[in-house]
């Protein structure tokens, strides 16, 4: 209409127009003289950030400022490293990436969290200092609760009786991405008589210092798509500290709101059976893949519920289709014995994958 403000009509749908938007684009930071340095020291900002196999922490970040480089020393949030490889938007790996440019990075120490600016700095000591001083931040800024421990339904019966204002939770996630949904969720649940207060939330699994501040602090810990090490249950179950596990954020939310209101009830708990380690892959001409097994703790029974855990992170959920000791169906396999399983409709299983058995029990609803 004769304004500043450009207008092109386009559908990505059809591909109406989207050469021309690019053009406008462009015009438009020539009329406005958009540039950036590309010569001076790299900030970006942090997208998403993620746990991965065998590559560690890896962070998607926007450079919006200088040039990235391989071998710079950076600083995101309260985590700090020196950049290992970058790997552009095509998966090819890359010595620098510029202004605009979307790139992942490798070689932070810890995972950072999306929406973190990220900025090279001059030395390790520096960054050192730096994110020594946030995580202090970080750490200090929690109120310190009571000592209160236990289930979230004592939690919830401690909150009628003692009027306390405050449900304390500790949440660790697959992806940086969920972890913010679900905090996002968590914070619309508050009323005038009772918010949710995160303690912690963080990508990775659940860790014993997770645990250590949950106990101290009575809190709960939620783990969405992501398993406990095995310290942290047995220091969970030493504390009388409660671990939930899910994969669905609408179950995750209604359960922790349920016990916000007063209503929580479980019906259905999960009895854990063992774990085992798979050992080798063998390709079965009629069965399909399957997976060598030594069952490290506990036992594995024939048809039981199983997860398929990867570094810590639910890669499957399903179910155990077949169970053999040596050639012989076995209806249950005990800790230190070596065995063959496959599963239900899914066959992308690796050498080093823990496979978690459990099962799923009813239970009576009591208030």
């Amino acid at each position: 209409m004769g304004g500043e403000t450009l207008d092109v009509e386009v559908s990505a749908t059809k591909r109406t127009n989207l050469d021309k938007l690019l053009e406008t684009i462009g015009l438009q930071t020539e009329i406005l003289d958009l540039k950036a340095n590309p010569s001076r020291a790299a900030e970006g900002t942090v997208i998403e950030a993620k746990l991965d196999r065998g590559r560690g922490p890896v962070a998607t970040v926007l450079v919006q400022r200088g040039t990235l480089r391989v071998g710079d020393i950076i600083v995101a949030g309260g985590e700090w490293g020196r950049v290992r490889a970058l790997v552009n938007d095509k998966g090819v790996n890359i010595d620098e990436a510029g202004p605009s440019t979307p790139v992942e990075v490798l070689g932070f120490a810890g995972t950072p969290e999306a929406g973190d600016q990220l900025a090279v700095v001059e030395n390790e000591a520096r960054a050192r200092e730096v994110t020594d001083y946030r995580a202090r931040q970080r750490r200090d800024s929690p109120a310190r609760g009571g000592a209160a421990r236990g289930s979230l339904e004592q939690m919830m019966s401690q909150l009628k009786s003692a009027g306390r204002k405050e449900f304390p939770l500790v949440i660790k996630g697959d992806v940086q991405g969920s972890v913010e949904a679900i905090v996002g969720s968590l914070e619309k649940l508050g009323t005038d008589e009772v918010i949710a207060r995160i303690l912690l939330a963080g990508v990775g699994g659940i860790a014993e210092s997770d645990v250590t501040l949950a106990a101290s602090t009575g809190a709960a810990i939620i783990g969405f798509n992501v398993r406990a090490h095995k310290e942290a249950r047995a220091a969970a179950e030493r504390a009388g500290v409660e671990i939930r596990y899910y994969n669905i954020i609408y179950d995750l939310v209604d359960d922790v709101k349920k016990a916000m209101s007063g209503l929580l009830s479980p019906t259905l708990r999960e009895t854990m059976l063992g774990n085992a380690e798979i050992l080798e892959i063998f390709n079965v001409s009629k069965t399909g893949k399957v997976a060598g097994c030594r069952v490290t703790d506990g036992k594995v029974e024939r048809g039981a519920n199983v997860r398929l855990i990867r570094d810590n992170v639910v890669i499957h959920e399903g179910k155990l289709s077949t169970l053999k000791r040596f050639k012989d169906d076995a209806r249950e396999v005990l800790a230190g014995q070596e065995c063959g399983m496959s599963f239900e409709k899914y066959e992308d299983m690796r050498v080093g994958d823990v496979i978690e058995c459990y099962r799923v029990e009813s239970i009576q609803r009591s208030l």
